[in-house]
């Protein structure tokens, strides 16, 4: 944050806190008799601090006389942060201790005892700045001075079990805190993730019974719109993909991606997906939008509402929109990732599976429209604007294994399964393209079912007609001899 130029050599601010119960300190600052009056004042379990500035900036500013609140400084502890009230306010007019330089703005704050400060334990008082850059814009920056009650002035107990415990999980870094947080949510997913892989490993056997693998399928989806989605937050979105590739290309760091525990698995999980099966096992499983879209055609389809699909050659040429989209959101992510995240509302994800759809009126329009279009065609946000699918697209080209069986019926003269196709992914000359599979496994439970797929049903037919008769069907030969 730049100062106009007139001020460009003057100091912002020169700010100093420091912790006043402590005798020492306090009645060096305050003096003997304005330190004992303090005490006096101060109810079992409040604390008081001095804090003290230089500057053109003012701590103080002007918002608690209007609001009751300084808005400009808090503390913080253990995460939780503090504010104050006028009435946590007392006047300092002077400081005692020698040597001390003379400040325009001094003040002590007082928490109360509701606040549970530790006083052995760091803490930090943080500086808010907010400047004014336009007629509505503002730039918002906090800073923090750190501070740590020296430790000859600490008489410490011993401490208790659940103290240490408390300790402990203090000096654990925050993302590991996190991860304790939702052990709950992360051994939920991890067991969904295990049963997912071993459906796919194991997607011929499911193929051939084709009720249990739908009511599996439809289950599961339930799953990843209910607990994935709404209850554990955990939809990706384009924004993930390009703050992964900037910080390849800044400062890569694996705590920022690590601070939440739900997206990680799900990109990892999702990553080595890529390489075994390719995009649509995100898509077509892991992506709650996507599920929730699937799950409302499905009872659409069960209402018998009309299903209308465009031609192949508009619908192929219809896929290039969401590859566009990727390419000019990359761009602007090069400008400002802040500009770029606006621009990724291109996503209903956030609307309707993050914030429930509690937002404000457009949004909501938009992701209604969205969902409504789906009853009469499949996903076709996923099939032709979403750019996450785009991204994940480009990257399934170092799929590793080609999973799909097909015979070489398909295509010629077979077209039922890039008939069945409900996102149009099969191709009229019968190969499938794997950049736009959803992976929901239609085609594979058509390509072992011998009553319906027609190569298969027209095999069987050979098969049987090529047996030899049963002796027992043999029509005897009776000869009539005259006497």
């Amino acid at each position: 944050m730049r100062p106009p130029p007139e001020q460009a050599d003057a100091t912002f601010i020169d700010l100093y806190a420091t912790y006043l119960n402590v005798p020492t300190v306090g009645r060096n600052l305050l003096g003997d008799n304005q330190y004992r009056f303090l005490m006096e004042d101060l109810k079992p379990g409040e604390h008081a601090f001095a804090v003290l500035g230089s500057g053109q900036y003012s701590f103080k500013g002007s918002g608690y006389v209007r609001g009751g609140i300084f808005d400009r400084v808090q503390i913080r502890q253990f995460g939780n942060i503090h504010s104050f009230r006028d009435l946590d306010h007392i006047r300092l007019y002077d400081v005692m201790a020698e040597g001390a330089p003379r400040f325009q703005e001094m003040a002590i704050f007082i928490l109360r005892e509701d606040a549970n400060f530790d006083p052995g334990t760091p803490w930090a008082l943080e500086l808010l700045v907010r400047r004014q850059t336009g007629p509505v814009d503002s730039i918002f920056v906090s800073f923090e001075l750190p501070y740590e009650t020296p430790e000859q002035y600490i008489d410490r107990p011993v401490p208790t079990p659940e103290e240490l415990r408390a300790i402990e999980e203090a000096n654990r870094p925050v993302w590991v805190n996190i991860w304790y947080q939702k052990s709950f949510q992360v051994g939920v997913i991890l067991v969904a993730l295990l049963l997912l892989t071993i459906i796919l490993f194991f997607q011929d056997n499911f193929a051939r019974h084709p009720n249990f693998l739908r009511w599996l399928r439809h289950g599961y989806l339930t799953f990843t719109v209910v607990f994935i989605g709404w209850y554990a937050l955990g939809q990706l979105s384009i924004v993930n993909v390009l703050t992964f590739v900037h910080a390849l290309f800044t400062e890569f760091r694996w705590e920022l991606f690590l601070s939440d525990p739900v997206i990680f698995i799900i990109w990892t999980f999702t990553a080595a997906s890529i390489l075994l099966w390719g995009r649509g096992v995100f898509c077509g499983w892991l992506c709650p939008f996507g599920a929730l879209q699937e799950l409302i055609n499905e009872i659409a389809r069960k209402l018998k509402i009309p299903q209308y699909e465009l031609p192949f050659a508009v619908h192929e040429r219809l896929w290039a929109i969401k590859y566009i989209i990727l390419l000019v959101l990359f761009g602007i992510s090069l400008e400002s990732m802040m500009l770029a995240e606006k621009a990724a509302e291109v996503e209903p994800f956030k609307t309707a599976i993050t914030l429930k759809f509690d937002r404000q009126w457009w949004f909501v329009l938009y992701a209604v429209i969205l969902l409504v279009v789906n009853i009469f065609t499949r996903k076709v946000f996923c099939r032709y604007i979403c750019p996450l699918g785009a991204a994940l697209s480009v990257s399934s080209r170092v799929r590793l294994f080609d999973w799909l069986k097909r015979r070489k019926e398909c295509g010629n003269p077979c077209q039922l399964c890039a008939k069945e196709c409900e996102i149009q992914a099969i191709h009229p000359d019968g190969h499938i393209n794997h950049n736009e599979c959803h992976y929901c496994l239609d085609c594979q439970m058509t390509y072992h079912n011998e009553n319906k797929c027609p190569p298969l049903i027209l095999k069987n037919k050979r098969k049987t007609r090529g047996k030899k008769q049963p002796d027992d069907q043999l029509i005897p030969v009776v000869q009539v001899v005259e006497p």
